[in-house]
């Protein structure tokens, strides 16, 4: 079992990401607990309808499993990894993560994505539920913004009269941007607080690239996501020296199966 200091030490955070379409919740709860004790930043939660996507027999639901979390744990922040857009409505999405900040009272990590076609493979689950999907990338996109949009507004600590009564989460969660192409990496950049790109991505340094270019002076960070390989624990690991180099502030190590941490404790 590695030790505290094998997940905390270099530049970057390590963090984990474990799958409920193979276990149930005790395990994923044992798990976090595992994660929290040995010094792991943030444990990510996924948001599928259906366990198919993650070549699983089950799921559970993004926020209610982090709500979950928010009160199973003390220390350890939490995050999700890519909320779809088009799963909720964009006001529910922007009220349920500052539901679970306000259960926690910890940094929420709050990832978005722009959502699939409805010709994609990863379509089937909102097909099986009869949730629309856009078939426009542009609209797409455009849903990200809104949602940023309303974060920001919802959030600030001097908000309209209007959204005096919806929770008022502290810390504000930290607004990433999940980007699979050129446009989504700007939109992070522009208008959000990081941006999350899978580390195996042929395409990975054009979009961090893009995304701190566009984002300017201002404080922005970069995450990345690879599956969980313990040898990652270790900063002089030639992966994490070319994450270090590239400016990556965070690692979500994403454990598919059975959680490794689980098995452990």
């Amino acid at each position: 079992m590695p030790r505290r200091a094998s997940v905390v030490q270099g530049d970057t955070i390590v963090d984990v990401q474990f799958s409920p379409a193979s276990c149930d919740w005790a395990e994923l709860r044992d798990a976090t607990l595992a994660a929290e004790s040995l010094g792991f930043g943030a444990v990510w939660v996924y948001d599928h309808l259906a366990g198919l996507a993650l070549g699983g027999t089950t799921m559970l639901e993004c926020f209610t499993w982090l709500g979950a979390l928010a009160e199973a744990t003390s220390t350890i922040e939490l995050g999700a990894l890519v909320v779809n857009v088009w799963n909720r409505e964009v006001g529910t999405l922007v009220s349920a993560a500052a539901s679970v900040v306000r259960i926690s009272g910890r940094q929420l990590h709050l990832g978005i994505g722009a959502g699939t076609s409805p010709t994609s493979r990863w379509a089937v689950e909102q097909h099986a539920v009869g949730r629309p999907l856009e078939p426009e990338i542009e609209r797409r996109h455009r849903r990200v913004e809104q949602a940023l949009d309303l974060m920001a507004r919802e959030w600030a600590t001097d908000r309209d009269a209007a959204f005096e009564t919806f929770p008022l989460p502290s810390p504000v969660p930290n607004r990433i941007v999940g980007v699979n192409s050129m446009r989504l990496s700007e939109i992070a950049g522009r208008s959000a607080d990081g941006v999350n790109v899978a580390w195996g991505h042929p395409r990975r340094d054009e979009f961090l690239a893009a995304a701190k270019s566009a984002a300017g002076d201002r404080r922005f960070g970069c995450t990345t996501w690879a599956y969980y390989d313990e040898g990652l624990f270790d900063p002089d690991h030639p992966e994490r020296v070319v994450m270090s180099s590239a400016g990556i502030d965070r690692l979500v190590l994403a454990d598919l199966g059975r959680p490794s941490l689980a098995r452990r404790a």
